[in-house]
């Protein structure tokens, strides 16, 4: 699984968005409505972000939609796959 700009996951009874993706780095918000603005962003490092989406589910395009975001058309729509790991 690649992580993409825009991808919202589902984890531990909230949603994290992903707000902007560099090489080691990741901004993101989280939230506990897809509904909700109101939300905290934060930054880490990749290796933390992709533990923080361990067993966690990508929210397909259609719901996303919900939540006010342009969907890429190429974002993946399969739950099954893990996160993107670093070397």
């Amino acid at each position: 699984m690649k992580l993409q700009q825009g991808q919202i996951w589902k984890c531990a009874g909230q949603y994290v968005r992903i707000v902007h993706l560099e090489r080691l780095e990741v901004g993101y918000k989280s939230f506990k409505t897809l509904k909700s603005p109101e939300g905290i962003h934060q930054h880490t490092r990749k290796k933390d972000f992709c533990r923080l989406l361990k067993g966690a589910v990508l929210l397909s395009p259609d719901k996303q939609k919900v939540a006010g975001e342009e969907v890429p058309k190429e974002a993946p729509t399969s739950n099954h796959q893990a996160p993107e790991k670093l070397q």
